[in-house]
């Protein structure tokens, strides 16, 4: 079938991206679901960091891709040994498939699945080479999911259904955004009551993290960034205390529990200094891969202290994404309010402009339902 989706062209193009378009509105051909694929009718797809690390570079993935990996749709076909989702209902786009037969997988969400990940570096579907083509020209699928989309193909297991209530946009945040930054709070650093959770880097998975430390009731909740404005939207969503960098060496400000979540090296610097006697440092973020930081072994040590490296927060979608929407449900988890802006699919280079920027925490775009 025809569909309409923005396919990168070309990493690394120049700024503003709104001038050197690395990204192009393009019609595509999208192949018949395989067994185990269902056609997914996009509804809503967030604009992600790890969409950015692509175009900008840091992400090195095979050209043409048609981008996007936070997402959510109506199905619209199932494969033959697709027997539990039902036509038009609403999924979930989770990018990281498990084939949930390796070691990997049998270890609760703690480590990547070995054959996703292989299938996700190549712009593949987990069992498929792919189903996107362009004039006879293979395209890339981005993270088994390529929801920058009116529809897509995806694996079973890139999927996790939701109920009709549960919002499109909202529903899309619960895959990338919610599952990363919360994630690394609820299945990573598990706080307690009492404790104290401080947040490094306050982009959509930073403010995701903040949201649900909050929602788990830690005694304080702290925002950390090198934009103020940030820290001013932390505040807003009921962070209780927010600094830059500067700030927290200037008061010596530390936790227990330190989520990093901006993918940079003086990010994980700070909150590695930030993290107290007997913490933890939580990194989420997905710096460069030549990327290197300083920070002194004998902390690990003398502090007794730990690091810890969070793909996807740690998470089974399918376990955690229901966790998620029951706290939405409960009102104690306002995941709306990540929404920084809505737009159109034509104003995607925009969008990783303002990304880039720091002006907003999630773009989401929305696609019109078709006419009948």
């Amino acid at each position: 079938m025809q569909i309409t989706g923005a396919v990168l062209e070309e990493i690394g193009r120049g700024r503003p991206f709104a001038h050197s378009k690395p990204l192009s509105v393009a019609q595509l051909e999208l192949g018949e679901p395989g067994p185990s694929e269902l056609l997914v009718r996009i509804e809503a797809a967030g604009v992600c960091h790890s969409d950015l690390s692509v175009v900008d570079g840091n992400r090195v993935r095979p050209l043409p891709m048609l981008l996007g990996h936070e997402a959510a749709g109506l199905v619209v076909r199932a494969g033959s040994a697709v027997s539990d989702l039902a036509v038009g209902q609403r999924v979930v786009m989770s990018f990281l498939p498990r084939c949930e037969q390796c070691p990997a997988c049998a270890e609760g969400g703690r480590l990547p699945c070995p054959a996703g990940s292989r299938t996700n570096n190549a712009g593949e579907l987990l069992h498929h080479p792919g189903r996107l083509s362009r004039d006879g020209v293979r395209v890339n699928h981005h993270l088994g999911v390529s929801g920058f989309a009116t529809h897509a193909v995806v694996d079973r297991a890139s999927v996790v259904p939701v109920d009709a209530d549960v919002p499109a946009e909202v529903a899309a945040l619960f895959g990338c955004a919610v599952l990363t930054g919360g994630g690394a709070v609820l299945n990573v650093a598990r706080p307690g009551p009492d404790d104290e959770v401080m947040v490094v880097g306050l982009g959509g998975v930073g403010m995701a993290a903040v949201l649900v430390a909050k929602a788990l009731g830690v005694r304080r909740v702290v925002a950390v960034d090198t934009l103020r404005a940030k820290g001013e939207q932390a505040l807003a969503l009921g962070a209780d205390a927010a600094y830059t960098p500067e700030e927290l060496v200037d008061k010596g400000i530390r936790a227990r529990y330190v989520i990093e979540c901006a993918g940079h090296p003086r990010a994980f610097e700070t909150a590695y200094a930030a993290t107290a006697v007997g913490g933890s440092t939580v990194t989420v973020g997905l710096p460069g891969p030549d990327a290197l930081a300083s920070i002194s072994p004998l902390t690990l040590t003398a502090e007794a202290r730990t690091v810890v490296g969070s793909y996807l927060g740690s998470a089974l979608p399918a376990r955690d994404i229901p966790r998620y929407v029951r706290m939405w449900r409960d009102g104690v988890l306002p995941v709306e309010r990540l929404i920084s802006d809505r737009i159109d699919l034509s104003r995607i280079n925009e969008a990783m402009d303002r990304l880039a920027d720091g002006q907003a925490i999630r773009q989401i775009i929305t696609f019109d339902e078709p006419t009948r």
